[in-house]
């Protein structure tokens, strides 16, 4: 008598018994849903952040923009009852004649001190990479100027340009050369604010670019001492095309903080003398706080020139990292 064991199918589950493929799972099926705790706790972790945003950025934002859109006056500022004048206020700083010198100066002021900051920033920050003897220690003294309080920074700069009592005016009378008015002379007064935000800058621009140079592997440059690349080249070929994402950023961050100097300008020169040092962030100030009848809408709109400036380039420097990762 023959007894016979039924054996258990082990044909494929994605296929039927008259051989065509099997209906797919259900979407969703193999995979679990996230558990509503899990989602609460995310939300949780995130709803810092977005208070933290929506209170100190974009509602200052909202504010500046509504009170660049409105007649506002002391009273109605309080109130808060103040007519909408739709570009009223844009028309009158585009129309006011201080708008023109303020731009030039603007201009003039963050470019003149990006190109500086970052080319003094990029040598001191190859000098640096030898790693020579006491390479830390004068890296932690080049930090001091950017780790001081910007008052203290900007009230040093204006005892040493001090015209009477100044120590750049005494070295220069000791070396025979005839004295700077360098604070109180339309000729002189934005190369003096110029020069100060230089000596603050350069110690981020040296720390950036010195973080990107340890990342640029040493083999690439006993490649090329081996193949008889001297100095020059191997910084050309090198170092420079390796740092050009590093560069990007820090030159970034350096305009939108450049953009947005005040004090350093306010307590060095005051915008003056006669608006020969003003730029956008002092116009601002003293057109909003600076007079005994604030102008509250068009300093707001003076402001607002200096966010669309930001955004811009930050948009720009967005859209070329975008196009690089795509290439």
């Amino acid at each position: 008598m023959n007894h016979t064991t039924q054996l258990p199918d082990h044909r494929s589950e994605g296929v039927r018994k008259d051989g065509a493929a099997a209906d797919p799972p259900p979407a969703g099926s193999s995979k679990r849903r996230r558990p509503a705790s899990t989602q609460w706790a995310a939300w949780g972790f995130l709803a810092p952040v977005a208070l933290y945003l929506a209170l100190f950025y974009v509602y200052p934002l909202y504010r500046n923009l509504d009170l660049s859109l409105r007649d506002y006056t002391v009273r109605s500022f309080v109130q808060g009852d103040a007519p909408f004048t739709g570009l009223a206020n844009y028309r009158k700083i585009f129309d006011d004649p201080t708008f023109a010198p303020a731009l030039l100066h603007t201009v003039v002021f963050t470019a003149v001190c990006l190109v500086f900051q970052y080319a003094i920033g990029l040598a001191l920050a190859v000098f640096f990479h030898q790693n020579f003897r006491l390479s830390a220690t004068l890296r932690a003294l080049f930090l001091v100027p950017w780790l001081l309080p910007l008052i203290v920074s900007a009230s040093t700069w204006a005892w040493m340009l001090n015209s009477d009592s100044g120590i750049v005016n005494a070295l220069l009378s000791a070396l025979g050369f005839d004295p700077v008015n360098w604070l109180t002379s339309p000729s002189w007064s934005l190369t003096s604010v110029i020069i100060a935000n230089i000596w603050i800058g350069v110690p981020f621009n040296l720390v950036v670019l010195y973080s990107g140079l340890q990342s640029i592997p040493t083999s690439l440059y006993e490649a090329a001492a081996i193949d008889g690349a001297n100095a020059w080249q191997r910084f050309w070929r090198i170092t420079f095309p390796l740092l050009r994402p590093v560069s990007a950023i820090t030159l970034l961050l350096g305009l939108i903080y450049t953009l947005k100097v005040f004090d350093i300008i306010w307590i060095m020169t005051k915008g003056g003398p006669a608006d020969s040092s003003t730029t956008f962030a002092t116009w601002s100030y003293q057109l909003g706080f600076g007079n005994l009848l604030p102008a509250f809408g068009p300093g707001a709109a003076v402001g607002n020139l200096l966010v669309v400036a930001a955004l811009v380039f930050g948009l720009v420097y967005v859209r070329a990292q975008r196009k690089q990762a795509l290439s």
